[in-house]
């Protein structure tokens, strides 16, 4: 899910729990049902998260909320959950559907080479130092400069039209 370019959209509608939770935090964007859960349940079977929630959820909560999550195994609702960050929408049930496709079909008419660079250095910046950091934007941004969808949006915009981007 990480390593393609290619932003992912998890929609949660149920309970997500143990895996089911982690593969959702290493989406790039979280979307969830308004009775959708969210808990780390590993605890409660003796056993340690996994599916790379031990990398991800810190990096989104903050290492001692993260503890608590994984120690404590106690349920979160999908409006708990947006509010520290391990959602970004939350829509009434019979909407998340319908409300997952609009945000695909939203990025999917975008400058999806751009997106896909602004993953890459997403990717990049759990690891970097901020002088690292700033030598892969460096990099990053020169290949986006050089793109179609960049020298449209810039036509675009002094135009002052929509851009129609082509992720070339």
């Amino acid at each position: 899910i990480r390593s393609i370019e290619k932003p992912v959209i998890a929609a949660v509608n149920g309970v997500a729990a143990g895996d089911g939770a982690n593969l959702a935090y290493c989406c790039d964007i979280v979307v969830a049902a308004e009775s959708a859960k969210f808990i780390q349940s590993f605890v409660n079977i003796g056993l340690i998260p996994d599916t790379g929630g031990t990398y991800f959820l810190p990096r989104l909560v903050g290492l001692h909320r993260a503890a608590a999550m994984m120690m404590l195994g106690e349920k979160m609702t999908a409006a708990e959950a947006k509010e520290i960050g391990l959602v970004y929408k939350v829509f009434p049930d019979d909407e998340l559907l319908e409300g997952a496709l609009t945000l695909a079909k939203r990025l999917a008419q975008m400058p999806t080479r751009g997106i896909g660079l602004t993953k890459k250095a997403l990717n990049y910046s759990l690891r970097n130092t901020l002088n690292e950091q700033l030598e892969v934007e460096k990099d990053l941004q020169g290949q986006a400069g050089r793109t179609a969808d960049n020298a449209e949006g810039i036509n675009a915009f002094l135009e002052k039209r929509k851009p129609v981007f082509s992720g070339e």
